[in-house]
């Protein structure tokens, strides 16, 4: 395809990794952000995960996280023909576990569920779980192994990212836009988060993205010497119907999360905090004895129906957000299906569910 000159609005993971892709293309792309890597994907956990993540009664969502899933490597291989920084990429697994009876069962019935919708995964034994994570407590109740779930280091990977769209000829402008006509492009990727709440000059009336923050507080701990590594793969757990990940790293590091609030409060809660703590030690006892290093919150981009906004509403606009808990997983689809419908081709996944214009159908502006 002819080159374009093409403006993208945010540089979170998906933005930069649909700049990445069209740069890789051959065609003129300009990221506007002024504080690139700073919102939800610098708070994010990194799984990839598009069996563990699964939850009920958004079928909708689940091609599109099974196809991110089969793509990631390509993102990550994009990435490392333009850069040779770090992406905290990671294919160990991951091991879900239940503490007590009650959420044997709710693992066992969730199972059931991904297999169900064409996920794989294998009921294993305690015993089993243990002899691949030792540190695991040994009074949990139930376990499965997702191998096909991996992770990346939102971190490390943005700052790759950045490094690969500027070795690629991307350009990088450190402004928010308010207004899409007031920057000279072909085509224009809304891939800003939150902001594109505030982004007009393609819409009449209303701005047709009903998002909302969500929020959710993690937990950063360093794992001591004596203990090193203290576990080996990503490990989720249900604690009394309650959620909780530990996500270890390469420089011997975990971060712990899970806690999912609406509450307007920016700000990392106590309360939070504490029960994350307390769950994540009912799986792993031995975080106890870890280093606490950062405490941390961020704001995901959530939509009424939890799904994304990725689709055309205009002759120049294609908007790509509202990706809330799956950002980090769902770039890998979003950068190849925005770069798809920037270059006017058929996104290679269905994405009615994901129509921009669901939630309003008032007239666009071309």
């Amino acid at each position: 395809m002819a080159e374009q000159k093409i403006a993208i609005l945010g540089a979170g993971i998906v933005g930069l990794s649909t700049a990445l892709t069209l740069a890789n293309r051959g065609h003129n792309v300009t990221v506007y952000d002024p504080e690139p890597a700073s919102g939800a994907t610098w708070h994010a956990g990194g799984m990839l995960a598009p069996a563990a993540e699964v939850v009920y009664k958004q079928d909708p969502l689940f091609p599109l996280m099974i196809a991110a899933g089969q793509w990631y490597p390509e993102l990550i291989e994009l990435t490392a023909k333009h850069t040779d920084k770090p992406t905290g990429y990671r294919t160990d697994g991951t091991l879900v576990v239940a503490k007590d009876r009650a959420d044997k069962t709710h693992l066992e019935e969730l199972q059931e569920y991904q297999e169900l919708h064409g996920m794989t995964t294998e009921r294993i034994t305690t015993r089993e779980a243990r002899r691949l994570e030792g540190a695991l407590a040994p009074s949990i109740s139930g376990a499965v192994h997702i191998p096909g779930d991996h992770q990346v280091r939102p971190r490390l990977f943005v700052a790759a990212l950045q490094d690969a769209c500027a070795n690629a000829g991307v350009e990088f402008v450190a402004e928010a836009v308010k207004d899409v006509n007031d920057i000279d492009a072909e085509q224009v990727v809304l891939a800003n988060g939150l902001g594109a709440r505030e982004t007009t000059g393609w819409f009449d009336g209303e701005n047709p993205l009903k998002l909302r923050p969500v929020y959710g507080d993690m937990v950063e701990l360093r794992v001591p010497k004596h203990q090193r590594p203290l576990i080996d793969r990503v490990i989720r757990g249900f604690v009394e119907d309650r959620p909780v990940y530990l996500i270890p790293r390469e420089d011997d590091t975990l971060t712990i999360g899970a806690t999912t609030r609406e509450d307007d409060r920016p700000e990392p809660q106590a309360g939070g905090v504490l029960q994350l703590l307390r769950d994540a030690s009912e799986i792993v006892p031995g975080i106890e004895d870890c280093d606490l290093i950062e405490v941390h919150v961020g704001a995901r981009p959530g939509s009424p129906d939890d799904l994304p906004y990725l689709g055309r509403v205009s002759d120049r606009v294609v908007v790509s957000t509202g990706y809330f808990r799956h950002g980090i997983l769902l770039a890998a689809m979003g950068a190849k299906c925005g770069a798809a419908l920037v270059e006017g081709q058929e996104p290679p996944v269905e994405l009615g569910a994901c129509d921009p214009l669901r939630h309003s159908r008032r007239n666009q502006c071309s």
